[in-house]
């Protein structure tokens, strides 16, 4: 027997609230995630009726979604949300989420191409396409399901892209709105996209009530977009009549007789979470070893990310070395404790990129490291609560992305600072739109630049390190993860 069609609030993500471990004999194992969609769908209570869809993502959570059928999973394992998990099969899954969604839409997103070589769409990206539709109609149809009349669906990112279109035609009645956590590419970069894919993207997002992105200038490139490939209207302020003319903010495309209005919600930091989290006993012993790692009276520049292309790791450490190469007064005075987190290790080049990451590390170590210390400390194992503890103690944080849809990281970092925290930011990070003012602020590929901005981030003084510091916790935490998801649903 099928859930109970009556949800008047529906979330829909490619990862859920929770996975499952698979153990012998069959039995499983529940894991609850975090993240922002979790503290924000608690901010509207069990008792609301919301319903989560999600896809399962490995055999555990397949077998789950194989009991449950199309009922929802036990509440018992969700902290008491209702989810249902999506069995899609495993091939379409990893051509959808792996050959498209991860190869294709967030390298353009991200601009990380090398566009003498790639991309390449052929016949496999045919196949990869086709399977991203069917991933994206099994979403639609479930949401279709579980809706009641003129619920308010909210679709997560860029693995959803075409799900607003599609769920428009098998409920027209609903609301629909579509979030986008990445950057958006500018139109030039985008129509990389072979010309149909390009506008079916568009058009799907297009099929909700409404787009959001976290920053402004996400959105204006989407808007920016639909009327490069599309021929769509662009409505800004002050201009009634729409038209690319108009030059203010863009408010909403006006495409095919539809209006999709465009929203901005930066998702901010969790402080509440964050500063208790911080000052629990794992964090403290982690702290204590960090300090042993670096050594009395030295400085630290932290940087904390996965090891995703887009993240620049690798120009950080190259700017790292710069700076004790030009600057030899900071040898032996200063770590860079540098958290490389292993991710998408099923695709060859970020295996590759991570070995790089590694090396060079490695490289930095022996031309400069002494009998007495080791200039990068580099963990590539996941470990929040270490995370945490190197904010607590960093004196620098270098985030550098090539580009990013915010990084919280940035925000995080400010908050829970025991000191200050002096914050070198990437222009390119979405972050900058709201930190910008109270950071040193570089070019993500400019490797002079940013080691010149290390060094002004070790010099600056104890005073002004904590003024920034707090300026930077109170933008960081505008809009934490509850008040994020209901700024989202009340637009609706």
């Amino acid at each position: 027997m099928g859930a109970p069609r009556t949800a008047p609030i529906l979330v829909a993500s490619n990862r859920g609230p929770v996975s499952y471990g698979l153990g012998e004999g069959g039995s499983l194992t529940a894991r609850r995630g975090g993240g922002g969609l979790v503290s924000g769908l608690s901010a509207i209570g069990s008792d609301s009726g919301a319903v989560w869809v999600c896809a399962a993502l490995g055999e555990g959570d397949r077998e789950a979604a194989r009991r449950a059928g199309t009922s929802h999973l036990n509440p018992g394992d969700t902290g008491g949300q209702q989810v249902r998990m999506l069995d899609i099969a495993p091939d379409v899954f990893a051509a959808a989420y792996n050959g498209i969604a991860n190869s294709v839409l967030w390298f353009v997103h991200h601009l990380l191409y090398q566009t003498p070589v790639e991309p390449v769409f052929d016949a496999e990206f045919a196949e990869q396409w086709a399977a991203y539709e069917s991933y994206n109609a099994a979403f639609a149809d479930a949401l279709a399901q579980e809706a009641v009349a003129e619920a308010v669906v909210l679709v997560q990112d860029y693995h959803l892209a075409l799900v607003p279109a599609m769920l428009r035609e098998r409920r027209p009645d609903l609301r629909i709105g579509h979030f986008s956590h990445t950057p958006w590419a500018p139109p030039d970069y985008y129509r990389l996209l072979p010309d149909q894919v390009a506008a079916d993207v568009l058009r799907g997002i297009l099929g909700g009530d409404r787009a959001a992105f976290l920053t402004e200038r996400w959105a204006t490139a989407f808007a920016d977009c639909c009327a490069a490939v599309l021929g769509a209207e662009i409505v800004r302020d002050g201009d009634g009549d729409g038209g690319e003319e108009g030059g203010g903010t863009a408010t909403a495309v006006r495409f095919e007789g539809r209006e999709t209005r465009l929203g901005v919600h930066g998702l901010g930091a969790d402080a509440d979470f964050l500063r208790e989290r911080s000052r629990q006993a794992d964090v403290d012993e982690r702290l204590t070893s960090l300090r042993a790692q670096i050594g009395p009276g030295r400085k630290s520049i932290v940087r904390v990310d996965r090891t995703e292309l887009s993240k620049n790791i690798v120009r950080g450490l190259l700017a790292y070395r710069r700076l004790l190469e030009t600057r030899p007064e900071w040898r032996e005075r200063v770590v860079h404790v540098a958290f490389a987190y292993p991710s998408r290790q099923d695709l060859a080049v970020y295996r590759d990129y991570t070995e790089r990451v590694r090396r060079i590390a490695e490289e930095i170590n022996a031309e400069y490291g002494t009998e007495g210390w080791t200039p990068v400390a580099l963990h590539v194992k996941d470990d929040f609560a270490r995370s945490l503890a190197a904010y607590r103690l960093a004196d620098v944080a270098l985030v550098n992305p090539i580009r990013d849809g915010m990084n919280l990281v940035a925000k995080e970092v400010p908050v829970v600072s025991e000191r200050g925290c002096a914050l070198v930011l990437s222009r390119e990070a979405g972050a900058y739109a709201e930190l910008g003012e109270d950071a040193l602020v570089v070019n993500p590929y400019d490797v002079e630049a940013t080691a010149q901005a290390l060094h002004e981030a070790l010099r600056m003084s104890d005073g002004e390190r904590a003024d920034r510091t707090k300026r930077l916790a109170a933008a960081a935490t505008a809009l934490p993860p509850q008040a994020w998801f209901l700024a989202q649903l009340e637009a609706l």
